[in-house]
């Protein structure tokens, strides 16, 4: 039986400029007929893997439960083999040797071809491993060809390691049971066979309403210059916007407990991780300018089984427009709950709801009110296990 954990959330924030594009004006997209406001899904995902970082800190989650993206993974491994006492320039080299056994190139300063999103555990073992075969991972003495294409070249280097090297190597590059790995999933573009599909999709965030950009003009003041001299020092302007968004993620836990080895403990305690961090973590830009901190008002969390995810975004096709004192994201929240239950009871499909509802809306029976965002995740959970 396929279960599917759904999270849909209406966050309004105050003026701000929480994601940019390469011009720094905030994202945004045409929907239903509208420019509206938009915070994409990179961004999101972002913002939920620092917060499995501040949970590592906080013991709530191990460091190994944890992945790194990076091209510096040279010197990670380096300096793990200087700790178990090997001298650095030799660790370096083969360091770069037993890469090279898998196809992975680091170039000449230092960093890989492209980043890499490995998991705590995963680097560990390759450390182990090299630290173990450290006598059999030697430079071949065949030379390479001269003017061989770069593809063609590291195959040679990966035909020319030792073999059981390679085997114990090819052993490791299995997600490290990483959760930010599992839920988000990874592509490893010299070894295609270890990537890993996603147990997670995150929709880009939209506004439920139709927005404009506006601008911010600001000026700064020599603070040492002569009293006596007027005008600005420096000028500009600073793009933002404010906006209700819509924000929507399913998870497919069947597919997470297989990313995870089968591991349904640390299963639930990522889901768990990936539901909290998706409600409280917040898109870092520009936020010393504009302290946009604004919880969700409005989360549902669902648990269905044996039916298609379903995104409710079409329920802002037609941008809200409210009236003079009337609550944009209570509007959001009764018009999400009503294209829910159109949705159910044209498609069906079994499934519980938790709703955490701060806005007064009128819900007319969708979901199961929650008092707090534990007990809603406590209801999720206890449930999946149902």
């Amino acid at each position: 039986m396929k279960t599917i954990i759904e999270i849909h959330s209406l966050q309004n924030f105050a003026p701000s400029n929480l994601n940019r594009d390469d011009t720094g004006a905030p994202k945004d997209a045409l929907f239903g007929g509208t420019r509206r406001a938009r915070v994409s899904s990179q961004c999101l995902k972002r913002a939920v893997r620092q917060h499995f970082a501040e949970l590592v800190e906080q013991n709530a989650l191990a460091s190994d439960d944890v992945a790194v993206r990076t091209k510096r993974v040279l010197d990670a491994l380096t300096k793990s083999l200087v700790a178990k006492g090997r001298a650095e320039p030799e660790a370096s080299n083969k360091v770069h040797l037993a890469l090279a056994a898998m196809e992975l190139t680091v170039k000449e300063d230092g960093k890989s071809e492209y980043l890499l999103f490995l998991g705590q555990r995963e680097v560990s073992s390759i450390a182990n491993i090299i630290d173990e075969k450290w006598d059999s991972i030697v430079a071949s003495d065949t030379a390479p060809v001269e003017g061989k294409k770069p593809g063609k070249a590291k195959k040679q280097a990966a035909q020319n390691a030792d073999p059981e090297l390679k085997k114990a190597l090819d052993k490791v590059f299995n997600g490290g049971k990483a959760l930010d790995v599992a839920l988000f999933g990874r592509m490893l573009a010299d070894m295609p066979e270890k990537n890993q599909n996603a147990a997670c999709q995150v929709a880009h965030a939209i506004s439920t309403h139709a927005v404009e950009r506006e601008f911010d003009f600001y000026t700064a003041v020599d603070d040492l210059k002569p009293e006596d001299t007027a005008g600005a020092d420096m000028m500009g302007t600073v793009e933002f916007n404010s906006a209700c968004f819509y924000r929507y993620a399913a998870v497919d836990w069947d597919k997470l407990v297989a990313n995870l080895q089968n591991d349904t403990e640390l299963a639930n305690k990522g889901l768990r991780a990936f539901l909290e961090g998706f409600v409280v973590a917040e898109p870092t830009g520009k936020q010393n300018t504009f302290a946009a901190h604004n919880p969700p008002e409005f989360v549902a969390v669902s648990v269905r089984r044996n039916t298609a995810p379903r995104n409710l975004a079409n329920a802002f096709e037609t941008a809200i427009r409210v009236k003079k004192d009337e609550s944009l994201t209570r509007r959001s929240a009764e018009e999400l709950a009503k294209k829910a239950k159109v949705l159910q009871s044209a498609f069906g499909g079994e499934g519980k709801t938790w709703v955490l509802n701060l806005t007064d809306a009128k819900l007319d029976g969708f979901g199961s009110s929650a008092a707090s965002l534990q007990e809603l995740l406590d209801g999720v959970l206890a449930n999946i296990q149902e």
